[in-house]
């Protein structure tokens, strides 16, 4: 069987995606590992409190050889128009949690609205990357 591991968001800086992603969003370290080997590549993970098979990894934009100027500067616009990543998730209460999350700094897109599918309501990290917050019908969960 074939299980999704973890989903990567770039980031521009790791250490302020760590501290968004756990004072702001709530999630947890999975793992936060450097490997002095491969250029003190650094692999930081984090997730939901009581998800623990499923790990988003705040990943570094790398720098030569694997990612020349004119692409770095294409990843980074991208990232700033929010289309470089998306992340979805889900809760029991879209309302509540926006309230929760807003109260800890997190700045949203707008208010949390009735949608097809349930409520609905998006905010982007401090890298840009898209992130939806929804509370599904039982007809799409």
């Amino acid at each position: 069987m074939i299980r999704i591991a973890t989903a990567q968001l770039w980031v521009h800086d790791q250490d302020e995606a760590l501290k968004y992603w756990t004072d702001r969003v709530g999630f947890e370290v999975r793992s936060d590992v450097t490997v002095a080997e491969m250029g003190n590549f650094r692999w930081l993970t984090v997730g939901p409190p009581g998800q623990t098979d499923v790990a988003i990894v705040l990943m570094a934009i790398p720098g030569p050889p694997m990612v020349d100027p004119a692409t770095d500067e294409q990843l980074r616009d991208l990232m700033g128009k929010g289309l470089a990543g998306t992340v979805f998730l889900t809760t029991d209460d879209c309302r509540r949690t926006h309230a929760e999350l807003k109260e800890r700094g997190v700045e949203f897109i707008g208010e949390p609205e009735e949608q097809l599918y349930g409520i609905d309501v998006g905010f982007r990290d401090p890298s840009g990357n898209n992130v939806r917050l929804s509370q599904l019908n039982a007809d799409f969960g």
